[in-house]
């Protein structure tokens, strides 16, 4: 049972876990989707989703407001790159929008291993919103 266990461990620590959050939330923003196990993407959606709305609700026409969003965005994403993509390019595309980002589309059983896949993206038109 799992009876007060707040979070999925996927059988990892917790830095390997960080560093899993960090590497498929920047293959996400980078690529704009990725196909990974089912497992993964629905332990990395929130994640990416928090990332999106955070860039996206900060004005980063204030330099103290900006500074301090990129200084949260380093603790939660490896490359400079990507946090200039995601305050630049992704989070404006979903001004509009409130959640919703990404979805996940199950893709079917991997070879070898016979585990659940899904690919999970950022949802392409973002002018439609979510009722």
């Amino acid at each position: 049972m799992r009876h007060r266990i707040a979070k999925k461990t996927l059988n990892r620590t917790s830095a390997h876990r960080s560093a899993l959050a960090k590497n498929l939330s920047e293959q996400i923003i980078t690529h704009g989707k990725i196909v990974t196990t089912i497992d993964k993407a629905k332990f990395v959606k929130p994640y990416v989703e928090k990332l999106i709305t955070k860039a996206k609700n900060t004005n980063t026409q204030d330099k103290i407001k900006k500074f301090n969003l990129v200084k949260y965005l380093r603790t939660k994403l490896f490359t400079e790159k990507t946090i200039k993509m995601l305050i630049e390019e992704v989070a404006p595309k979903y001004k509009q929008r409130n959640g919703g980002y990404t979805k996940i589309v199950r893709t079917g059983n991997r070879d070898g291993d016979n585990a659940v896949t899904a690919r999970i993206e950022l949802v392409a038109d973002p002018s439609n919103k979510v009722l």
